[in-house]
C-alpha cells in the first residue's frame, strides 16, 4: 500500500501538468513542493505558438517534505484537463519513465503455484507449492517420482514449519478377509500406512524434498492375508507365497530429492532413497489416484509397480515442461520375509521411464527395467520389466472418475515371458461415497505344481462410506466382492468351482 500514492501520482500527472498555472510552466520534477528528488529524462517539447512574455517572480526554494500517507492526499479526481490536451497515456508510455517494477521477473520454483487468496504472511514466497522435481504444480507428484494427472486431488494436511512446506497423510483399516475354495482362507488383519513428505525452496532457487513413508503391515504376520490368485515375495525363505499377499516391510519410504531449475519449465532432479521407489512401472496402488480407496492388492502388482519398495535406489532426471526422462540404479531384490529391518543395498538393477501428461487429466509412463535376481528364492534367474500406463482422472458435475489402464510384461532368464494387463476405475459422486471397481488378467507358473505357465484374472467391485468426524479426519465403512477365474488344472489343484473372494472393512483417514 506504500507504493500506491506514487502510483497515483504517476497516472495524474499529465492531467495535473495540463491544468497548472503557466507562470509555473519552468518548474521540474524535482521542484515540487513535498515531492522528493526524482530523477527523469528530459521530455521532448513540441513546437508551441509564441505567447507574448509575461512578468514571472522568481520561485521560492521548494522545501523537501516526504510523501504524505495515502490517505492524506488531495482528492485529484474531479481535477480535469484543458479542452484540446492530449489524452492521458499509460505510465509505462511517459517519456522518461522507465517502471522496472512492471516488467515481469524470471520465475524460480518458489514462484510456481502459489495458491490464489493463499496468505501465508513472509513465508509465502518461500512456500514451495510446486513439485518437488521441478516447476509443475504439486498435485502432479505421486509416490516416488513417479507422476498422476494434474487435475488429480493432492489430498494431505498440509502446514508450515519455517520455510518448509509439510504434507501429512494416514489411514488404519480394520479387513475381515473371506476367500473361497480348497485355496482360501479366511482372516481378520489390520493394514496402514503413514507419509510425511516436506519440501523447501533454497536461496538459489533449488528444491529440497524429504520423503518419509511406514507401514503397519508386518504386525499382521509374515504370511500376509489371502488373497487368491496372488502370488510373489517369501514369509519363511524357503517357500512362494501363493494365493496370499505378503505384508510390506515396516519401513516403505526414507528418500530424499533435490532439484535444480533449468528455465521456467525445465530443470534437473537427483532422487535417493533407502528404502525408495525406483523409476519403474505407473504409480504404486497405495497412491494411485485411480486405486487408492481400494483396499484389495492388484494380483498384477508383481508385473506392475512390485519395486515401489527397493532398498537402495538413486534417480536422476530431466524434467522439460510435461515430460521426464529419469534413469534409476537399485537394488533388484525383492524384500526379504524380516519386514522390521534394513535388506543389504546392491544396486545392481537398472531402469528407464518416460513420463508424459499431455493435459491435466492424463498421465502416461513407458519404463523397462533390468532387474538382477528380484526372487531370493530363484536368486539365478534375472528379470527384464517392461510397463505402460495411462492414467485419467476428471472432475464432472456428477462426480470425480479417476481409471488407469496398465500392461506390464515380464521376460525371465530362464525363457519364461509372463504378460499382466489391468483396468480399474474410482467414482466419487460426492465426499461420503466412493465406488470403485478392478479387472485385471496374468500369466503366472507359480500358482500351479511344476511351474506351469497359465492364465488367471479377476473381476472386483466394491464400495465405501465415509463420515467426517473432524478436520482432516474420517471414518469409513465400505466393502467389495471378487470373482476369481483361475488357470486351469488338475481336480487335486483345483480352485474349486466358481472361486470368489471378500472384504468387510471400516477405515480412519487422516488427509
Amino acid at each position: 500500500m506504500k507504493k500506491l500514492p506514487l502510483l497515483l501520482l504517476f497516472f495524474a500527472a499529465p492531467a495535473f501538468a495540463q491544468g497548472m498555472d503557466p507562470n509555473m510552466g519552468g518548474m521540474k520534477m524535482d521542484d515540487m513542493p513535498g515531492m522528493p528528488g526524482m530523477p527523469a529524462k528530459k521530455p521532448v517539447i513540441p513546437p508551441a505558438k509564441k505567447a507574448k512574455p509575461k512578468k514571472s517572480a522568481t520561485a521560492p526554494a521548494p522545501v523537501q517534505q516526504p510523501v504524505p500517507p495515502h490517505d492524506a492526499m488531495p482528492d485529484m479526481s474531479g481535477m480535469k484537463a484543458p479542452d484540446g490536451a492530449p489524452k492521458d497515456k499509460p505510465h509505462d508510455e511517459m517519456p522518461g519513465m522507465d517502471m522496472e517494477h512492471d516488467k515481469p521477473a524470471p520465475q524460480t520454483h518458489a514462484d510456481q503455484g502459489v495458491m490464489p487468496g493463499m496468505n501465508m504472511g513472509p513465508t509465502t514466497h518461500r512456500m514451495a507449492m510446486h513439485g518437488l522435481l521441478g516447476g509443475y504444480g504439486m498435485s502432479r507428484e505421486a509416490s516416488g517420482t513417479s507422476w498422476q494427472p494434474d487435475a488429480a486431488p493432492h489430498s494431505g494436511i498440509h502446514l508450515m514449519a519455517d520455510d518448509w512446506m509439510v504434507m501429512l497423510h494416514g489411514r488404519v483399516l480394520g479387513i475381515y478377509d473371506w476367500q473361497s475354495g480348497p485355496r482360501g482362507d479366511s482372516q481378520l488383519f489390520s493394514a496402514s500406512m503413514a507419509m510425511a513428505m516436506a519440501s523447501k525452496d533454497l536461496a538459489n532457487g533449488d528444491t529440497l524434498g524429504l520423503k518419509a513413508m511406514v507401514s503397519g503391515d508386518p504386525f499382521m504376520g509374515r504370511r500376509g492375508y489371502p488373497l487368491l490368485l496372488a502370488s510373489g515375495e517369501t514369509a519363511d525363505g524357503m517357500t512362494h507365497l501363493v494365493d496370499r499377499q505378503h505384508p510390506h516391510d515396516l519401513l516403505m519410504e526414507l528418500a530424499a530429492s533435490y532439484s535444480h531449475p533449468l528455465s521456467q519449465n525445465d530443470s534437473v532432479f537427483l532422487y535417493g532413497g533407502y528404502p525408495g521407489e525406483p523409476a519403474l512401472g505407473p504409480s504404486a496402488y497405495m497412491h494411485r489416484v485411480s486405486a487408492s480407496d481400494n483396499p484389495m492388492t492388484p494380483i498384477a502388482h508383481h508385473w506392475l509397480d512390485s519395486t515401489h519398495v527397493a532398498f537402495g535406489v538413486v534417480t536422476a532426471g530431466l524434467v522439460h515442461e510435461d515430460w521426464k526422462l529419469e534413469v534409476s540404479q537399485f537394488t533388484g531384490r525383492e524384500p526379504d520375509q524380516y519386514r522390521f529391518n534394513f535388506d543389504t543395498a546392491r544396486f545392481d538393477s537398472t531402469s528407464v521411464r518416460l513420463s508424459w501428461g499431455p493435459s491435466p487429466n492424463w498421465s502416461l509412463q513407458l519404463s523397462h527395467g533390468w532387474l538382477k535376481s528380484p526372487e531370493g528364492l530363484d536368486p539365478t534367474i534375472d528379470e527384464r520389466r517392461f510397463t505402460a500406463s495411462a492414467t485419467y482422472f476428471n472432475h464432472f458435475d456428477f462426480g470425480d472418475v479417476a481409471a488407469t489402464l496398465a500392461f506390464g510384461n515380464k521376460r525371465l532368464s530362464d525363457g519364461t515371458d509372463e504378460n499382466a494387463l489391468l483396468f480399474e476405475a474410482e467414482y466419487k459422486p460426492d465426499q461420503a461415497w466412493t465406488l470403485f471397481g478392478r479387472g485385471e488378467t496374468i500369466e503366472s507358473k507359480e500358482l500351479l505344481p511344476g511351474g506351469q505357465l497359465r492364465g488367471a484374472g479377476e473381476i472386483s467391485l466394491g464400495a465405501i462410506h465415509d463420515w467426517a468426524i473432524a478436520e482432516h479426519w474420517k471414518f469409513g465403512l465400505g466393502g467389495l466382492y471378487a470373482f476369481d477365474f483361475p488357470p486351469k488344472a488338475s481336480p487335486a489343484a483345483s480352485y474349486g468351482s466358481a472361486p470368489h473372494g471378500a472384504m468387510a472393512f471400516v477405515r480412519l483417514v487422516a488427509e
